[in-house]
């Protein structure tokens, strides 16, 4: 069940390339940086996956990244998810679930919960996000 709002963020998309074909298709790297909140802290939040095209058209991600409270807390996330481009560019929606890891009090909570995403970003490379707990 969808819990609780615990993040939402907006940010741009910082880089793309084209990774060489290992033999199983090509992928595409895309890194971003946003900045909002977290568990009600401000943060800054920068990270990177990798989208493989599936053949139905949708999109495989897989990504990891670092996010920062503004007294310098931070946080790791590791996360997975599904997407399909919006047919505007490289605009694309995502959906997938996120696991964080910190040493911080303050986001200690994060360790013991798996959130969920919604992700979007724009022909421009503005992006949304929104997480929630996975009650």
């Amino acid at each position: 069940m969808l819990g609780e709002q615990i993040g939402e963020e907006t940010g741009q998309v910082t880089g793309i390339r084209v990774l060489p074909d290992d033999g199983t298709g090509s992928k595409v790297e895309v890194s971003f940086q946003s900045n909002g909140t977290l568990l009600g802290a401000h943060v800054s939040n920068m990270g990177t996956y990798v989208s493989t095209p599936r053949p139905d058209g949708t999109l495989f991600g897989e990504g990891q990244g670092v996010t920062v409270t503004e007294e310098g807390e931070m946080a790791t996330w590791r996360g997975g998810g599904v997407g399909h481009l919006t047919g505007h560019g490289t605009a694309a929606s995502w959906r997938g679930a996120i696991y964080f890891q910190s040493t911080s009090e303050r986001l200690a909570r994060l360790n013991g919960i798996a959130a969920v995403f919604e992700f979007e970003t724009d022909e421009s490379g503005k992006t949304t996000d929104k997480t929630y707990e996975w009650k």
